[in-house]
């Protein structure tokens, strides 16, 4: 019990310590050393989350990544906000592939991975056409983005900002800098005035393909 409480006193005393040297606007303690579970809560409490878009040509390389099947509205957005908007100099674009593609609706209907790089990698370059783009499949959530150093900003949208904070804790891991998390609005399909998400497409072409089975089997 008492070494318990020895253990408590020098943890009250240490941040008591910290508290006081921040008052006096010292914000380094070489006494203190964060371990590495608190390290990476800093991390998820500190990661700058852009809840409003930057201003163009934030940055010199933005990353960004999806399943980009048939380019949906939302997956067109996201590229035009990221990288006619966001990166000056280049942009890389991880492509979901294989395992990453298992829990999709209708997955056997997305297209091959080969048509969706080129789609993705034609129409940045239609919008910004000096910018370099890197275009790889991806077959995890993180893909070149816990390991490309020269990386400044990752993309988003609202619903997957926690894999924007897991990729910065990845990064810390490696020693690598902390991406600015940039959150782009995506057109939900009720506000998108009629037009039809990627999963949707996906779902109707299943049906017809059905109808059509059963209306030849009748035929027969």
């Amino acid at each position: 019990m008492q070494k318990l409480y020895g253990r408590f006193k020098n943890t009250c005393m240490a941040t008591n310590s910290f508290l006081r040297a921040k008052e006096f606007g010292i914000t380094h303690m070489a006494l203190w050393e964060p371990s590495l579970s608190q390290k990476r809560m800093a991390i998820l409490e500190e990661s700058v989350v852009n809840a409003k878009i930057s201003p163009p040509n934030s940055y010199g390389a933005v990353v960004l990544g999806g399943t980009f099947d048939r380019l949906h509205d939302e997956d067109v957005l996201h590229c035009q906000q990221s990288s006619s908007e966001l990166s000056r100099d280049q942009i890389v674009v991880g492509v979901c592939d294989g395992p990453m593609l298992t829990n999709k609706q209708f997955s056997d209907l997305i297209e091959p991975i080969e048509e969706r790089m080129r789609n993705v990698e034609n129409y940045i370059k239609s919008i910004k056409p000096e910018l370099v783009v890197q275009v790889e499949p991806i077959t995890d959530p993180y893909g070149p983005s816990i390991v490309d150093e020269n990386l400044e900003a990752i993309v988003v949208s609202k619903e997957t900002v926690p894999g924007g904070i897991s990729v910065n804790r990845k990064r810390a891991d490696r020693g690598l800098s902390q991406l600015k998390i940039e959150v782009v609005d995506l057109v939900s399909e009720e506000s998108s005035q009629g037009k039809l998400s990627s999963t949707t497409i996906r779902k109707l072409e299943a049906e017809k393909a059905k109808n059509q089975a059963q209306y030849s089997e009748t035929k027969s």
